[in-house]
């Protein structure tokens, strides 16, 4: 069995273990000469205290049998479909769908969307999943999957995981899917990628190769569970595009249930329509999106009046949230919201990796900035280097003649 070891005879009962340990997975008891490290519940195997202890004391054993995986067992590309208060698919569903079909075309086998809404949930809706490339859908009509609750969810998923073995899940990384996948991820024993960017799906081997920015987004890490299944990934609404229908496939519609004695542990007493919910940028058609090259926050009402000459919504990069300009909701990039917008107006933005990762899905790019070197320029169809207030300006004076 896999766990931490402590050799009482080497420790020496210093406590930089406890120290290294974020979990609490570790402490030290007794009183000299036999004061010694002992592990506890909260230990998650990270490592910590391992590299922390200065008489290698500590080390971690590893039952490779005891985690063994029947790869060749496991079959088909999955896709978490997750849907809104009103039953209805979210649009990242469907982006994910298009990206699935790909890598299970790329496999040779089967594509499965999974999906849960209430008793009252349209037939409709799992017709379109087939449509947008499912071979065949797994719907689950509960009252208790009326709410997006990650406890019922996870235990819908992971019954059917241990039932129909898939090679891959992916969810959408909306805000409850960022919930849910971890959770599913830790029953499961696998692993899971985070806020990927890219998917790929090596055909020899099936091992999904995942792309994320890494180490502050410096540079792209293509990450792989080779040993565990299912791979599991999460994707940012606006990275994939969503396929278009194709009315003449024909897919099965499966309808499963949910386990008698799954339900959830915590009771939401405020419907969704009553929390007062912010408009989000994520569909936009058009954007301006400014960064701190705009100068200072007094430029804001120019860059609006923009906006809204444009008919455009306004986003901003991550520097302009902390430094108090704009709230959350405006910010664009790998911390923020990935958006596809017809049109976006980038102003005084650098274009660092994460906020490049976040525009991808863009069709037409135009590029504000004095920098003629600034990297948001590669990214752009159209270029004007200059100062980002004067350039805004003339383009409101000649927009408003």
């Amino acid at each position: 069995m896999s766990g931490l070891i402590i050799d009482s005879k080497a420790c020496i009962g210093c406590g930089r273990c406890v120290r290294a340990c974020a979990s609490g997975g570790i402490v030290v008891e007794g009183e000299r000469p036999n004061r010694c490290a002992r592990v506890t519940d909260g230990c998650i195997l990270c490592g910590g205290c391992v590299d922390a202890c200065p008489v290698n004391a500590i080390s971690i054993e590893c039952d490779e049998a005891a985690g063994a995986v029947d790869l060749d067992a496991y079959r088909d590309i999955w896709v978490f479909v997750q849907t809104d208060e009103h039953d209805t698919v979210t649009p990242v569903a469907y982006e994910l769908m298009g990206k699935g079909r790909e890598l299970a075309d790329a496999r040779g086998c089967r594509l499965v969307a999974l999906v849960g809404m209430s008793p009252e949930g349209s037939l409709g809706d799992l017709e379109h999943l087939v449509c947008a490339g499912a071979d065949e859908v797994l719907a689950c009509r509960d009252e208790r999957l009326r709410q997006n609750d990650a406890e019922v969810y996870a235990r819908l998923i992971c019954d059917l995981v241990a039932e129909r073995k898939p090679e891959a899940i992916l969810y959408g990384a909306t805000a409850f899917g960022r919930e849910l996948a971890p959770g599913v991820a830790v029953r499961l024993q696998t692993g899971l990628t985070a806020d990927c960017t890219v998917l790929s799906m090596d055909t020899e081997t099936g091992l999904l190769q995942q792309t994320r920015p890494a180490f502050g987004g410096n540079l792209m890490a293509t990450i792989i569970c080779p040993n565990h299944r299912p791979q599991m990934a999460t994707v940012r609404p606006g990275i994939f595009k969503a396929p278009d229908f194709d009315y003449g496939r024909s897919g099965t519609i499966t309808q499963i249930s949910l386990a008698d004695d799954a339900k959830a542990r915590v009771e939401i007493s405020i419907p969704a329509e009553e929390w007062g919910q912010q408009p989000s940028i994520a569909n936009a058609e058009r954007l301006v999106v400014v960064g701190r090259g705009i100068g200072s926050k007094k430029n804001l009402p120019l860059m609006r009046r923009l906006a809204e000459a444009l008919g455009a919504e306004l986003g901003c990069t991550r520097p302009v949230v902390e430094a108090g300009w704009l709230e959350y909701r405006h910010q664009i990039g790998q911390t923020g919201v990935s958006v596809s917008p017809r049109l976006l107006v980038s102003i005084g933005v650098s274009g660092a990796i994460q906020h490049l990762a976040g525009i991808g899905g863009a069709e037409c790019i135009i590029a504000i900035n004095e920098d003629p070197d600034a990297p948001i320029f590669g990214a752009a169809q159209y270029k004007v280097v200059g100062d980002a207030v004067e350039v805004v300006e003339e383009l409101l004076a000649q927009l408003e003649r």
